[in-house]
């Protein structure tokens, strides 16, 4: 009962679930809902046009019934994209709940934002200086040529510790690989 406890630093995942995103939404939902199975604290939200907190309809212990449920309640499923609304929202009103200084965020997200891209640079620095590792996944990153130009994506990238692709099986099994050392137990006092 002296030693220090061990537990696994927390994780939260923002997910883009616009309509660019369509074909990735429901595999990075699955891959929120299998985070959430593991003994980190793992908190998750998807965002188009707002922010929707999905932790609760994640916990599900199917996999199926946990996406559709999320699909259900989510209101602006496949619709636009307002990137720098949706982190200023969850800055404002989750970020002191969920992040901490040992939290990882996962930023899912093509980067077309539709919004102010001075707004989204203020709010990527604020989420990064609120957490101890930002990583930003974009499906696009893994298509041959793609280049960064476009300007969420040019306004988001001096805040990002790692641009990482998710776009088939192989990037999802290196990502897991990165989380497993990233995540791995930290010591608590």
């Amino acid at each position: 009962w002296r030693r220090p406890r061990v537990r696994p630093a927390p994780l939260v995942v923002l997910a883009d679930i616009s309509g660019s995103m369509s074909r990735y939404s429901r595999m990075l939902l699955h891959l929120g809902h299998l985070l959430g199975q593991s003994k980190a604290r793992v908190e998750s939200f998807v965002f188009g046009t707002r922010l929707t907190r999905t932790t609760r309809l994640l916990r599900r212990r199917d996999p199926d019934i946990a996406v559709a449920q999320v699909v259900h309640e989510v209101q602006d499923w496949s619709g636009g994209t307002r990137i720098a609304t949706s982190l200023r929202e969850f800055n404002q009103r989750w970020a002191r709940r969920v992040l901490s200084s040992r939290a990882t965020l996962l930023l899912i997200s093509d980067g077309l934002e539709h919004g102010d891209t001075s707004a989204l640079a203020a709010e990527m620095d604020r989420l990064h200086k609120s957490c101890r590792r930002l990583i930003w996944l974009n499906p696009l990153l893994g298509m041959a040529g793609y280049q960064p130009l476009t300007r969420g994506m040019a306004a988001a990238l001096p805040f990002i510790d790692d641009f990482l692709p998710v776009h088939s099986l192989h990037s999802l099994a290196e990502l897991g690989e990165l989380l497993a050392r990233d995540l791995s137990h930290w010591v608590e006092p």
